[in-house]
């Protein structure tokens, strides 16, 4: 591209972000731990989703040292809801590895960001621009999309990143990078957004080949993708003689890695649900059950599979609860749930069994 299309589309650019850029609560600082928080919660997620995670995190924990220092489950516990709880371990491990390898102190070098846990490319360029004004590219969904159409790009993104990771370096503003990256999120995010873009509002349209070719609307190319997977699973809401309930910690490495969660397991072909749930708790915790009515169905899509969950009361019958496939098992009241993190599937449960409380409560008396 030109130089002098490069200062036109920045200058462009960092007009129209002194004039329409989000007021956000992470810009108001130049802190890079709330700043690093922000770029973590805002993987797979929407900003109006994430504002008040983001109010409520850095109440809790204002500082690296105090992230550091605390226990993993308050963590997963502030992050509960918000999904891909990997990034929400990741996040704990590398404020450790500040507090023991930098003081306690946001590294500023490149490298040494791109070293700790959960952070990758994109990641480390949002925090070193936004919180030291660093001229680092940054190349995240929105600004992937905003890219493809200025070039027009030709062939679907996966093909072409390290094209788009050389141009997003090549316009960064080297004075302002701070503002620079921000303005690039923001234009994909409000104007250059996936279906029906304000190509009319838009700063870059005159330079978009995009937009002069019409062809806005088809670019990204998308790739053909896999049909999703769907898993049928039984889960076990098991109560015993006191009133208690069953739940257990599932391991700190994987999917929803250290969350707790209601046993149970996927549906085998063939079986039938009541019968999965027998075959899981047992092969599971090492206990027989018996298998009552049903409490609730809940669907819910990850990001490269759905499950349902075919949720269903049990009654505790015989055996030592073990921890073959989990870290802890623990029997609690219904009340005492809420001082556990729960994936977000199974919070609905939790919803339904105080539901079902609730009713029983005010049923009339025979």
């Amino acid at each position: 591209m030109p130089s002098f299309a490069v200062l036109e589309l920045r200058a462009a650019l960092l007009t129209w972000y002194s004039q329409s850029g989000r007021n956000l609560p992470w810009r108001q600082t130049c802190d890079p731990y709330a700043i690093w928080v922000s770029e973590i919660m805002l993987q797979q997620t929407q900003v109006k989703t994430v504002i008040p995670y983001f109010d409520r995190w850095m109440l809790q924990f204002p500082t690296i040292e105090a992230i550091a220092a605390a226990d993993l489950q308050s963590v997963l516990k502030a992050w509960e809801g918000l999904g891909y709880y990997a990034r929400a371990r990741n996040l704990h491990r590398a404020a450790q590895d500040i507090v023991q390898q930098h003081d306690g102190i946001f590294p500023t070098e490149l490298d040494a960001v791109l070293a700790l846990p959960g952070i990758g490319r994109t990641t480390a360029g949002g925090i070193l621009s936004a919180a030291f004004n660093q001229p680092l590219a940054i190349l995240d969904g929105n600004v992937k999309r905003v890219l493809a159409r200025l070039i027009a790009l030709d062939v679907p993104i996966a093909k072409a990143l390290p094209r788009l990771w050389k141009l997003s370096q090549d316009l960064v503003d080297p004075k302002h990078g701070r503002d620079f990256n921000q303005a690039l999120m923001d234009l994909g995010a409000t104007v250059c957004t996936p279906h029906n873009p304000a190509c009319l509002v838009c700063p870059w349209q005159s330079h978009c080949q995009a937009y002069n070719l019409g062809t806005q609307s088809q670019i990204p190319m998308s790739e053909t993708r896999a049909p999703v997977p769907h898993k049928q699973i039984g889960v076990a809401v098991i109560w015993n003689d006191r009133g208690q309930i069953l739940i257990d910690r599932r391991k700190p490495e994987g999917l929803l890695g250290g969350l707790w969660e209601f046993p149970g397991g996927k549906v085998e072909a063939g079986e039938t649900i009541e019968a999965c749930i027998q075959r899981e708790i047992q092969e599971e915790l090492g206990i027989t059950i018996a298998v009552g009515e049903r409490l609730i169905v809940v669907n819910h899509t990850y990001t490269h599979f759905r499950v349902t969950l075919n949720v269903h009361h049990c009654r505790y019958l015989s055996g030592d609860p073990q921890t073959i496939a989990c870290d802890e098992i623990r029997w609690v009241t219904l009340a005492e749930l809420d001082q556990f993190p729960f994936p977000k599937a199974n919070l609905q449960i939790i919803a339904a069994l105080r539901q079902g409380e609730a009713q029983s409560s005010r049923a009339p008396l025979k």
